[in-house]
């Protein structure tokens, strides 16, 4: 269809809230101090150098008010110009040179975007907004001869990262990373035998700029067989007749990734299929603290709160959280599912014909509505599945996936705290609604100034029908960071995730027949 109007569409937002930043608007806002003459001679007053002076677009939030000017106070802290390539002698442990290597080529068939390896056929794809979005996995059932559908779609809905600093500075910095700045438009290229092991395959990812010309991230993902050293499964039995009898399986999965810089944080993104049926979903967090000015060079001179911890002499790093909402479309072998909560509760053992006095057994509750469905993952012991209520195994188990969570927390602001009326969907870790295909983000569509008014909280008021229903799982990881001497001035990798496993989807251990990896002897090439 050829499109004549140069416009193709003519609505208007109405409501608060801003799409996300362009890197050309924000080069553009950037550029405009430089060059503005008042601007120079207040740095030249001051006695710096323009060349010392960055100006970063930052967003600015929500506060309650209609319109906004930010200004800010510069502290000269020591230390803050590292450069790695610069570093001198002496320097950390040399480690041992590792080859991964795949003799003979690639375990998986990549055809375009799709791609299937062992058991596992899935589609990767690329938003500028989100990053990498994992779509039509499934999984091929070897006793049923068919690929069985698990998850329709999944990605990073939304980040929100708030710095606990609430002074005139920085108080604002309660940044949300993909609907403000876009996780995707965020990726950079990896790095081979750095980011990504030598037998990875690379792919690049292409995005509209504010013009409608493609962009290309060239290296944007990586896709590698993982041998870890794990195990698969494994068994020894002994006091056969036949002696000792042991069975073991080496773990081997696919890893897809892709790295996000947004601001002063990198964010590992991965995506590691493996062959029992698991996806696990791991972000790892690096890059460098966000540091603060300060007259203190010793923790003994601190009497008042710095909303931080002190890294070196002049230099704090704010405490912040990182909340990271993950939107997981499963359609467990269809795509009418329900949303099952199992408690492990302890029993008294009643009568006399045993010697225990107690033992725990299962409750289980299937959630009918959206608010039943909302959940905090505690300390009380209970299971999170996503069950096919209209397909049982062969002794009468209904199929699912469960949620294994991992890295959940809740926020610590007030639910009066205009940032947390923005992200409300960090309330709860676990959120059920019913497909809507409106709703895409936990944040809302419009973030960047929003408040609180389109959201994921919002949409669930509605308490929706979601039993036997096509729903949408939305699962939220989160971190408290109170920094640390070792992540200064570079951070070493903090990561988390969740696992989706497979819960009687299979009739048994769908691995249980598979071949070992056989041992390939590499060559020494090592020069003397």
């Amino acid at each position: 269809m050829a499109i004549e109007a140069e416009n193709v569409s003519q609505q208007v937002h109405v409501g608060h809230g801003y799409p996300v930043y362009s890197f050309d608007e924000q080069t553009k806002a950037s550029d405009l101090p430089m060059s503005y003459k008042p601007f120079i001679e207040s740095i030249k007053k001051r006695g710096l150098n323009m060349s010392h002076v960055v100006c970063s677009t930052l967003s600015v939030g929500w506060f309650g008010e209609d319109e906004k000017g930010l200004g800010f106070r510069c502290p000269r802290p020591k230390g803050l110009s590292i450069k790695c390539q610069s570093t001198r002698p002496p320097f950390g442990p040399r480690l041992s040179a590792v080859a991964s290597e795949s003799p003979n080529g690639p375990g998986f068939k990549l055809d375009g975007h799709t791609i299937k390896w062992a058991n596992w056929g899935f589609h990767v794809g690329f938003d500028s907004r989100v990053g990498p979005v994992i779509s039509l996995a499934s999984i091929y059932d070897i006793e049923k001869h068919k690929y069985r559908r698990v998850l329709y779609r999944g990605y990073v809905s939304e980040m929100f990262v708030p710095y606990m600093d609430p002074t005139e500075e920085v108080y604002f910095r309660t940044y949300f990373d993909c609907g403000e700045d876009g996780f995707g438009q965020s990726a950079v290229s990896l790095e081979p035998l750095a980011d990504c092991p030598h037998n990875a395959v690379f792919m690049d990812a292409y995005y509209a700029d504010e013009n409608g010309n493609p962009v290309q991230i060239s290296n944007a993902f990586c896709i590698f067989e993982q041998h870890a050293g794990h195990i698969m499964w494994r068994h020894t039995e002994s006091g056969l007749h036949e002696g000792e009898v042991r069975e073991v399986r080496q773990d081997v999965s696919l890893v897809v990734r892709m790295v996000s810089t947004v601001g002063n944080y990198d964010y590992i993104n991965d995506w590691e299929f493996k062959p029992s049926g698991s996806i696990k979903v791991g972000v790892g967090l690096t890059g460098v603290l966000a540091t603060k000015g300060v007259p203190h060079t010793h923790v003994d001179q601190i009497k008042e709160d710095l909303y931080g911890a002190l890294l070196a002499e002049n230099t704090i790093a704010t405490h912040h959280d990182h909340f990271l909402n993950y939107y997981l479309d499963l359609d467990v072998d269809g795509q009418e599912n329900s949303f099952v909560k199992t408690d492990l509760v302890t029993k008294r053992v009643s009568d006399h014909s045993s010697p225990r006095k107690s033992y725990w057994t299962i409750t289980k509750k299937t959630a009918k509505t959206e608010l039943e469905a909302r959940l905090n993952v505690g300390l009380r012991p209970s299971e999170f599945a996503v069950v096919n209520p209209n397909i049982k195994t062969k002794v009468g188990n209904e199929i699912g996936y469960r949620l294994m969570p991992g890295s959940a927390t809740i926020p610590l602001l007030t639910s009066d705290d205009y940032p947390q009326i923005r992200a409300p969907f960090t309330n709860y870790n676990i959120w059920v609604t019913p497909y809507n295909k409106s709703e895409k983000w936990a944040g809302g569509k419009f973030v960047s100034q929003s408040r609180g008014e389109d959201n994921l909280a919002i949409w669930s008021l509605r308490n929706r029908k979601i039993e036997n229903k096509d729903i949408v799982l939305w699962y939220t990881i989160g971190f408290h960071h109170v920094p640390t001497q070792e992540e200064y001035p570079v951070m070493p990798t903090l990561t988390g995730g969740f696992e989706l496993r497979p819960t009687n989807f299979f009739e048994r251990n769908p691995v249980l027949k598979v071949i070992q990896a056989k041992h390939v002897p590499w060559p020494n090439c090592t020069a003397h």
